[in-house]
């Protein structure tokens, strides 16, 4: 069944709410900001970032609401965008943003080959300090706490990083193939310097090579045996900057490989379904972890829209246990995801800053916290700024587009306090796959 032919209630402005998304990676920004810079209320920041490691390691983006630059979830962002870009680029297109998701994306790209500059043999896995910098609460613009180079090697061993890379490397690089043909080449051959199970399944969309569908049958074959050893079993739900598996499946079902998988995803998720493992709360929002939990509303509804306009095209509908449902069962699932993050929820807020008339106001995150450079051009100290972390008052500077960690606890309460930061705190990795989620509901209308 075709999900054009089901109905359902517009709740929400999602041209906003997918252009606001993607306006929160300029405050996210490091490096020096372009002429072009909306969220004007940050400035340049991290200048000399990678100078005590002899390399060039500047811009990128902040992960979340401190000041260091995490390459792992850095990379896993890109991979979202790219992924959102090359699903559901109509949807940025007629929401008139399809240019600013791929300025997003490059931003996040140009980091990453920077980080690889030194293949084979070094990948920068980490600037700065996490522990100085969670003692500090500053301003990236005013940042001086040490700013380390980490690096992953033959002796540092880390190649889950440098397979991440490869594999937002490769999904850019089909982002980019028709918009920047040479930028899209460079990415391309960066990211074939490194392989793993989710970068070998990007390589092999990439490039149609076969060299790549072997070297992802092995990588399965070991997560398999895995599973078998350990008896955690990791394929229902399991889709984030740390475990690609799940996403991995969807990906690889795509061209036929691995379809079982793909659906016990999709039959793990589905409300209806008589083998769902995920839980949601009274409410209806999906619900797996005390930490961070929109990552993973985000990650999964996005997953759940590709893998039901894949089964659309192929005229293919899920089967968990005795009972089938149609793909529009997946679009239905991410729509009331979408729906709750932006309102349609027991509390009545959006959990995106900046969008509805009710938001959170106390996200934690520095330099939305602190006063702007614009607003107090002078220095605040490292500890100083404490006093705007503890401030019961609304934050200074509006983080436009921000998406909240949100209720965490089973229940559907939410406690707009940023010293509260799994429920306050925003992330590049929780945007980025809610950019894909609005842009493709800016394109199906019901």
């Amino acid at each position: 069944m075709s999900t054009a032919s089901v109905g359902w209630e517009q709740k929400h402005d999602y041209k906003v709410a997918m252009s606001k998304s993607l306006l929160f990676f300029e405050g996210q920004r490091s490096g020096k900001l372009p002429s072009s810079q909306r969220m004007t209320w940050r400035k340049n920041s991290a200048l000399r970032d990678g100078q005590k490691g002899g390399v060039d390691l500047t811009g990128g983006y902040y992960d979340a609401g401190d000041n260091v630059k995490f390459t792992f979830p850095m990379a896993f962002t890109a991979t979202m965008l790219a992924w959102s870009i090359i699903e559901f680029g109509d949807g940025m297109t007629e929401g008139g943003e399809w240019i600013n998701a791929a300025e997003t994306l490059r931003w996040n790209t140009d980091f990453l080959l920077k980080a690889t500059a030194n293949l084979p043999n070094t990948v920068y896995a980490m600037v700065g300090n996490p522990n100085s910098d969670h003692n500090c609460w500053e301003r990236p613009e005013d940042m001086d706490t040490p700013r380390p180079v980490y690096a992953v090697n033959t002796t540092h061993p880390g190649s889950e990083v440098a397979g991440e890379i490869a594999a937002a490397l490769a999904a850019a690089s089909i982002a980019f193939k028709t918009y920047d043909a040479a930028y899209s080449s460079r990415l391309l051959s960066k990211a074939k310097e490194d392989e793993l199970a989710w970068a070998g399944a990007w390589l092999n969309k990439a490039t149609n090579s076969q060299k790549y569908q072997k070297y992802v049958d092995k990588a399965i074959r070991n997560i398999k045996l895995m599973e078998e050893v350990t008896g955690y079993y990791y394929i229902d739900t399991e889709f984030s900057w740390d475990n690609k598996h799940a996403g991995t499946y969807v990906l690889l079902s795509q061209i036929g490989r691995y379809k079982k998988e793909a659906q016990t995803f999709a039959c793990a998720v589905l409300p209806e379904s008589p083998t769902r493992t995920i839980k949601y709360t009274p409410g209806g929002l999906l619900f797996k972890t005390e930490g961070c939990n929109s990552q993973v509303v985000g990650s999964l509804s996005l997953l759940a829209l590709i893998y039901a306009k894949h089964l659309r095209l192929a005229r293919e509908r899920i089967t968990c246990g005795n009972t089938k449902f149609p793909a529009w069962k997946l679009v239905e699932f991410a729509k009331n995801q979408a729906d709750y993050i932006l309102g349609t929820n027991p509390t009545g807020m959006s959990y995106m800053v900046g969008f509805g008339p009710k938001f959170p106001q106390r996200i934690h995150h520095r330099a939305a916290s602190l006063p702007s450079i614009n607003a107090h051009p002078s220095f605040i100290k490292c500890t100083n700024g404490f006093s705007y972390l503890d401030n019961p008052n609304p934050n200074l500077n509006e983080l436009t587009g921000a998406i909240a960690g949100g209720p965490n606890d089973g229940t559907d309460s939410f406690d707009d306090d940023r010293r509260q930061a799994p429920q306050t705190e925003p992330t590049t990795y929780v945007n980025a796959p809610f950019v894909g989620v609005f842009a493709y509901f800016v394109n199906h209308k019901k």
